[in-house]
């Protein structure tokens, strides 16, 4: 029964707080393994968030889809304040732990993948890390079949009235979006006059805000990497801050990005 059900029951706080299993004797291990485990608390929040939102946007249904996107974007900013606290870490402390990692890498995140695929930078490539895990790489290649959050948004656009060509609706699902200069026209109708389309106008900005705050997240990650590890290579095998540096680059949305300077 409900009255039957404390605190640490209802959160399973045995079991969470029981999951921390340092390799060393190493200090720092702790918090090693407490950021990377509430991060990857935070990304289950957003998938979670980021599913819903997306089912609401086929629907053309917004507004709930708006406080789920706002919600993800409150989430990503703890993941973004999350590496103020892990640089507190030092070289030093680093290679007290480094060597216990063995081939582990934040790299091999798949709810960081997943939630990459559902805003649109899909690589089915990068499934392949996560074979080990075949319920992992299932769900994985399940998430390619579906349009992803932006490429939904499109078809909304189009189903509005807007000149969307077939083959930008009909591209393959599994594909990284590439920018459209149809897509940025009907975007630049959407901004010069957002009273007329408000809540486009609306569901533009949320989708910016995800960018912003997932190239945020990107960039603190490359600076955290770059002040413990400098340019070492990463415990995944990846170049580390070279690597990091050529995420920056890519975008979910090109298109909402370069309507600005169009306008």
């Amino acid at each position: 029964m409900a009255k039957d059900v404390t605190y640490s029951s209802y959160l399973d706080l045995e079991r969470i707080l029981g999951a921390q299993h340092p390799s060393s004797d190493a200090h720092d291990e702790m918090l090693f393994i407490i950021v990377h485990q509430a991060s990857e608390l935070w990304l289950k929040l957003c998938l979670h968030e980021l599913t819903e939102a997306r089912a609401h946007i086929m629907d053309d249904r917004l507004r709930p889809a708006f406080k789920m996107l706002a919600r993800v974007a409150r989430a990503q900013g703890q993941l973004i304040q999350s590496w103020d606290v892990l640089s507190t870490m030092t070289p030093h402390d680093y290679s007290t732990i480094r060597p216990h990692l063995g081939g582990s890498s934040g790299f091999q995140s798949a709810q960081y993948r997943m939630m990459e695929f559902l805003l649109g930078g899909r690589k089915p490539n990068m499934i392949t890390m996560h074979e080990a895990t075949p319920d992992v790489a299932e769900a994985l290649r399940e998430e390619l079949t579906r349009p992803s959050i932006y490429h939904e948004t499109i078809k909304l656009l189009a189903r509005r009235g807007f000149d969307i060509p077939a083959e930008v609706l009909d591209r393959p699902v599994d594909a990284p979006w590439t920018h459209s200069p149809q897509v940025e026209a009907a975007w630049a109708k959407i901004y010069q006059d957002p009273k007329e389309h408000w809540d486009l106008y609306e569901l533009a900005e949320k989708l910016v805000d995800l960018e912003y705050h997932f190239q945020r997240w990107r960039f603190g990650h490359l600076k955290t990497v770059e002040r413990i590890i400098g340019f070492k290579t990463g415990t995944g095998g990846t170049p580390g801050v070279p690597y990091l540096e050529g995420v920056l680059k890519a975008a979910f949305f090109p298109e909402l990005l370069s309507v600005r300077t169009a306008l």
